[in-house]
């Protein structure tokens, strides 16, 4: 039988989050937010609209930023720090790390235009390592949300957290996943479609991608299981072990590179503690490039056919052994 979810129409990720941070400057009197110069395109601009007081446009200074939120986080304040995700961790990687991780200051860092979602732009704008670089730093935790409706419960649970948080967030207009029962738990995979075939474990837009593959792959006589695993750091490490035993093949797939992402995080906990069978999608080594945005995932193979090619794959390796 098919597993079916509600998909209720399109809303860019961004927006969500833009509405997020006015939710909550109206309830907590402590959150402030920062941005370098791009409020129109990370939608800060709605909270600077609402709440001047507590909004700072620093202008294109990501590490001068960076060291004002950690002012205002050791004045007791919970600053949420935003541009986009390419510079947030490269350009501002040094002051990022040494006053914000390194004294693990309470401080909110929303990398926007995550992953190829900014594909107009070109590779320049483009983060393709940002989780990688973001869960090598020690205090630091790393949420990529998969839609909307998470985008909203992520940055309210991020201000409740404490401690150095990352966000990434996407550019783009996909489609909402979860409805407003969805439960999302900091540091909890959220299991979508049960399956005992093999298990896809997917974050970020690739969710979407990933729930669509499960349905061709059901029309096969297939029943991958299917895990959001939003929270790369920390990882729910009890739900890959569990899903490596039950299902005995994993397949990752991410908006990222293949090297220090999802994926990796997945394999280092499979590989010291229950080897399976695994692939992880992702970036081959390579930067991205201009185009359109489903044109670009498509030519780095982040397709629905390719998700249904290696999942075959993977049930073969997985009978062969």
């Amino acid at each position: 039988m098919l597993n079916k979810l509600p998909i209720t129409g399109k809303k860019a990720v961004r927006a969500a989050y833009g509405e997020a941070l006015v939710e909550l400057g109206n309830t907590n009197k402590d959150v402030v937010v920062l941005d370098a110069d791009v409020s129109s395109s990370t939608q800060t601009k709605l909270f600077g609209q609402k709440y001047p007081e507590r909004f700072f446009n620093v202008g294109i200074a990501e590490g001068n930023m960076m060291a004002m939120a950690a002012g205002f986080a050791a004045c007791g304040k919970i600053p949420f720090v935003n541009t986009f995700a390419v510079f947030i961790t490269l350009r501002a990687g040094d002051p990022l790390r040494s006053v914000i991780a390194y004294p693990n200051l309470n401080v909110k860092l929303a990398g926007a235009y995550a992953g190829l979602s900014d594909s107009y732009d070109g590779a320049t704008h483009q983060s393709v390592e940002d989780v990688a670089v973001m869960r090598s730093i020690p205090n630091l935790k790393v949420i990529v949300v998969a839609d909307a409706t998470e985008a909203r419960l992520a940055t309210l649970a991020a201000a409740k957290i404490e401690g150095p948080v990352y966000l990434r967030l996407s550019r783009a207009e996909i489609p909402v996943i979860f409805d407003g029962e969805y439960n999302f738990v900091f540091g909890k995979a959220h299991q979508l479609i049960p399956g005992d075939d093999l298990t896809i474990i997917a974050n970020g837009y690739m969710v979407y991608k990933a729930m669509e593959a499960v349905q061709a792959l059901n029309r096969k006589s297939i029943y991958p299981r299917l895990l959001n695993l939003h929270t790369v750091k920390p990882l729910d490490t009890e739900a890959v072990i569990t899903a490596a035993k039950e299902t005995g093949a994993i397949l990752t797939v991410e908006e990222h590179s293949i090297y220090g992402g999802l994926g990796s995080a997945v394999a280092e906990t499979i590989a010291q503690n229950y080897p399976v069978p695994m692939k992880i999608m992702g970036f081959n080594d390579r930067f991205g490039e201009t185009g359109g945005y489903e044109e670009v995932l498509a030519k780095m193979g982040l397709t629905i056919e390719e998700i249904v090619l290696n999942a075959e794959r993977l049930i073969k390796k997985k009978s062969e052994r």
